[in-house]
């Protein structure tokens, strides 16, 4: 009987992980916010420079930085105008990575009026996101 138990459970636990998997999947194929800019060398400093902004520094083979990127579009459509949430890729625009010191994917920097004043590494829920630039607003 213990062992009928121990498979019933295996099976809640395995099924609970492919539920959040394919919930997870299904996000990484919504297309990107509309409010959602995207970065690169030449327009960083020009967008980062007045009021707040959210700078999500990330990678195409990245498989994390696919699980952060919906996430960082639906926190473009949520803060509404407050701050800026924008995307750079690494690949494509290494002066900027190198510039803050980007080691590992995904960092998140937020910047108020240019400087930055928050990092965050690894995969940050939405409200953790929003704790995080709510300080800055």
């Amino acid at each position: 009987m213990g062992e009928y138990i121990t498979y019933i459970i295996a099976a809640i636990v395995i099924g609970y992980i492919f539920y959040n998997f394919m919930k997870v999947r299904k996000g990484m194929n919504k297309p990107p916010s509309e409010n959602l800019k995207i970065l690169s060398d030449a327009n960083f400093e020009s967008t980062i420079k007045s009021g707040v902004s959210l700078v999500d520094f990330w990678a195409e083979w990245c498989g994390p930085c696919k699980v952060q990127g919906p996430i960082i579009s639906e926190l473009a459509d949520e803060i509404d105008g407050k701050a800026s949430i924008c995307k750079l890729d690494i690949d494509k625009n290494q002066k900027i990575a190198q510039k803050y010191g980007i080691q590992s994917i995904p960092t998140i920097l937020i910047f108020k009026d240019g400087k930055p004043v928050d990092k965050l590494v690894g995969v940050k829920p939405m409200r953790a996101l929003m704790k995080a630039l709510q300080s800055h607003i």
